[in-house]
């Protein structure tokens, strides 16, 4: 049979090898829009959000000057006692709030009553050994004015005995008069005289018994402020035994305990002001260019979740934090390294801010457009 009269249906001849069939690539699935919606939104969040915080900088960020290097800061009174002795009472706890005079410790006392005591008995006795002087400086003036009344009659005593040695010469020159009367008289004038010369001596001594009481008077009253100093000193260290709060605030780092002896000098505790606190920012020497006094700074307190509140900036250190270190770099070495230098600036905050403590850290921004002229004119002196 040949080929043209084989039927169609006809298997074909698995002797000379399996038939290979050409594969049919499948159908490309057709690109869904969705997609480019998605990127095309993408790009233009990003579009969005880079254009906004561009111009959040232009109109604001490049005039803040910003720094993590902050802390809040207080004047907080560190106690001391000036005296020795036990410590017999402290009458706060660690954390207590206290007003201004309330008593945070005592310290025994009795060697400073007793110091006292004796020194006001000779202070007592110092007064009256200067009223016994100034009876004595009265009674040796009296003296003198007595003596100056004996010279006076002196005076009169000898001007009579001239007259009558002279009457008496006279007649006993005319042979009128004796001898002995002339003897007499010359007598009676150098007993005058030498009374004269005696009421004289008297003056000079009676007056000189004066100026030595008064001499001894100023010794006494020198004495005597001594002792009034004296006594004013131990009046002085007796209230120290007494320590109380400075100001109102709050008692923290109780360092002492009841019957603990104390030394002059020595730490007790701390009292830490209700109000008054600051920040202190600590910028870097390049960010210091357009800082003024009077600026307006924005402060983000971590303790309170961020929370801002504006402070003002109220001055500037005159030195770097390097300067006033315990041990200042070196910096005439070989292996000098430059390091950016940073500054302490405070600034000021409302007294309304609660929950500052001293102590916690804070973000600071400062708006150098605020400030105004004066402010600067201010932050350049």
């Amino acid at each position: 049979m040949s080929r043209h009269e084989r039927p169609e249906n006809s298997q074909p001849d698995t002797a000379t090898g399996p038939v290979v069939t050409a594969a049919v690539p499948p159908a490309a699935p057709a690109k869904s829009g969705r997609r480019k919606y998605v990127l095309g939104g993408l790009a233009l969040a990003v579009l969005l959000a880079g254009g906004y915080q561009g111009w959040s900088w232009w109109t604001n960020g490049r005039f803040l000057v910003s720094t993590d290097d902050a802390y809040v800061q207080a004047d907080l009174s560190l106690i001391s006692s000036k005296i020795t002795g036990y410590v017999s009472e402290i009458a706060v706890t660690a954390n207590q709030h206290v007003t201004m005079g309330d008593v945070l410790f005592r310290i025994d006392d009795g060697d400073y009553r007793i110091s006292l005591e004796q020194s006001e008995v000779k202070l007592t006795e110092l007064t009256a050994t200067l009223a016994r002087i100034d009876a004595q400086v009265d009674a040796a003036e009296s003296a003198v004015t007595q003596a100056e009344a004996q010279l006076a009659a002196s005076d009169a005593v000898l001007t009579a005995a001239k007259s009558n040695a002279g009457r008496v010469r006279g007649l006993a020159e005319r042979r009128v008069s004796s001898q002995a009367d002339l003897d007499n008289a010359n007598e009676a004038l150098a007993t005058a005289e030498a009374n004269r010369t005696a009421a004289l001596a008297a003056i000079t001594g009676a007056k000189a018994q004066v100026e030595v009481l008064k001499a001894q008077r100023v010794e006494t009253a020198a004495t005597r402020r001594e002792l009034e100093l004296a006594v004013a000193q131990v009046q002085r260290d007796l209230e120290f035994t007494v320590m109380r709060a400075p100001f109102d605030g709050t008692v923290a780092n109780i360092a002492i305990k009841q019957g603990e002896l104390v030394s002059a000098g020595a730490r007790l505790a701390a009292v830490v002001p209700d109000h008054g606190l600051y920040v202190e920012a600590n910028l870097k020497e390049t960010q210091l260019a357009e800082i003024r006094v009077g600026q307006t700074a924005l402060v983000g307190i971590d303790a309170l979740d961020g929370h801002e509140v504006k402070g003002r900036v109220v001055s500037l250190a005159p030195a770097t934090g390097a300067v006033f270190s315990l041990l200042p770099a070196e910096n005439a070495t070989g292996n000098f390294t430059k390091i950016v230098q940073r500054v302490p600036v405070r600034i000021e905050l409302p007294e309304a801010t609660k929950g500052l403590r001293a102590g916690l850290s804070v973000e600071v921004s400062i708006d150098t457009r605020t400030g105004g002229p004066e402010a600067a004119a201010s932050g350049a002196e």
